[in-house]
Order: C-alpha cells, then sequence, then structure tokens
C-alpha cells in the first residue's frame, strides 16, 4: 500500500524507514526492493537508501539474490518489548508448539491492530504455518483479533469493524476462545484465548494450522490451561 502522504511525519525518513520494516513484517517472507518501492509508493532509488540504512543497523538482511528479509537485530529488539510476558509466556508457547504440532504465538494490541510479540513454530512437525514476530492484521479479524476484543468494551473497538464481529465476539466470551477460517491468511485456521493481565495490554494465546484431527474445542482447552500459568505467574 503506497504510503500516506495526506499528513506529513516530522520525518518522513524516518516514518519510510518504520514503514519498510512494517511491510517485511507482514509480507511473512522475502520480498524484492522493487516490491517494497511499489508499496511504499516512492521510487526504487528511495527505497534502496533506505534498506541499506537498515541494513547496516542489522534490521534487515538481503540474501545473494538481493530478497529483503528482516533482520537479526528485529529480535532483539522485539525481545525488550513486554519483556516478563514473553519470558513467561515463552516456555507455554513452546509446550503447546510441540503438543499440537501447530505454531503457537502471543499476541497483544496495538491501536487497532493485533501484533505479534512472540512465535514457537512446532520442533518435529514436517509442516507448519509461519508467524513472524512484529507480523500485524487489523483487530477486527482473526482470532487472536477476536480473543482480544472481548476483554474491550465495544465503544473502544475500531470504527471500521464489521457488522459481524459483536456476534463473534459474543461467542467468544460466551464459550471463551476463539476460531477463524482463511480471515488473515487463505486456507489457514487459528484457534485464540483470551489473555487479560493487569497493567497490560489486552492479550491473546493462539495457534494457526493448515489441517488437524483436534477440534477447537480441545485445542481451546489446551491454550486456557497455558493461560492460566502465564496469568498467575505475572499477576501472582
Amino acid at each position: 500500500m503506497p504510503e500516506n502522504t495526506a499528513a506529513s511525519p516530522a520525518s518522513q525518513t524516518l516514518s519510510r524507514g518504520i514503514r519498510i520494516l512494517e511491510v517485511l513484517a507482514d509480507a511473512r517472507g522475502t520480498l524484492t526492493i522493487d516490491e517494497i518501492a511499489s508499496r511504499l509508493g516512492v521510487h526504487r532509488s528511495i527505497a534502496y537508501r533506505l534498506l541499506r540504512t537498515l541494513e547496516d543497523h542489522g534490521l534487515v538482511s538481503r540474501d545473494a539474490a538481493g530478497a529483503v528479509s528482516l533482520g537479526a537485530r528485529m529480535a532483539a529488539l522485539a525481545a525488550g518489548v513486554a519483556h516478563d510476558l514473553q519470558a513467561e509466556a515463552l516456555p507455554e508457547l513452546t509446550a503447546i508448539a510441540n503438543e499440537l504440532g501447530m505454531t503457537c504465538f502471543l499476541a497483544v494490541l496495538d491501536g487497532e491492530e493485533c501484533i505479534t510479540l512472540a512465535s514457537v513454530e512446532p520442533r518435529h512437525a514436517v509442516a507448519s504455518v509461519a508467524q513472524r514476530p512484529g507480523a500485524r492484521h487489523p483487530v477486527t479479524v482473526g482470532a487472536p483479533g477476536k480473543a482480544i476484543l472481548a476483554q474491550l468494551p465495544e465503544h473502544e473497538w475500531p470504527e471500521s469493524a464489521p457488522s459481524s464481529l459483536p456476534a463473534d465476539v459474543e461467542a467468544t466470551r460466551s464459550r471463551g476462545y476463539a476460531t477463524s477460517h482463511d480471515e488473515v491468511i487463505p486456507t489457514v485456521q487459528s484457534v485464540a484465548v483470551p489473555l487479560a493481565l493487569r497493567g497490560q495490554r489486552p492479550a491473546a494465546i493462539a495457534v494457526v494450522h493448515v489441517v488437524t484431527d483436534l477440534d477447537d474445542a480441545e485445542i481451546a482447552v489446551r491454550l486456557q490451561r497455558s493461560a492460566s500459568v502465564i496469568r498467575e505467574s505475572l499477576d501472582g
């Protein structure tokens, strides 16, 4: 999506650099310089200069073919966000991922978006769905988003919420978990449970998968068990 120039940021260069990181986080894979330039709505030479600066700081990396992805330094920066929450969640995310054979992740509310803070892929699965830390999507779609909105009054939801969302969120509150099929990524399904913590942004624990023999309720029970462990550790 081309950048919005209606309101000029204090630093256009910094704003564009941040947008590149957001675009790469959303891409779920590598992008070419031309693709990045197109999504920012800037000339290729501008995108190239921005990428060189980000690359110098380890925030992006390029392979031999020139394909661009987020760099290792991003993981170190992300680890500092909600450090205690991530530290308590990671052992539980790892256990869930390996027990269910699904990618498990921790998501939190960030403005009007749902952002992945930490993610663990199953150790022995033949194939799994990647969910990169930093990936974001509107909180009004997807199972994690519904689990997060279930913790908020409706007047705090984004104005762009679809008409079907109140019923979906009410169902989430009633049964204790949210589901989504093909809402964020085509062919991918997700189950999420709310993670309400004192003094922190609404969060959710979720898994993503393509095919499974488990039903959503069985998956939710396992997620709820870990959510309770994390809550007890942090709320004490």
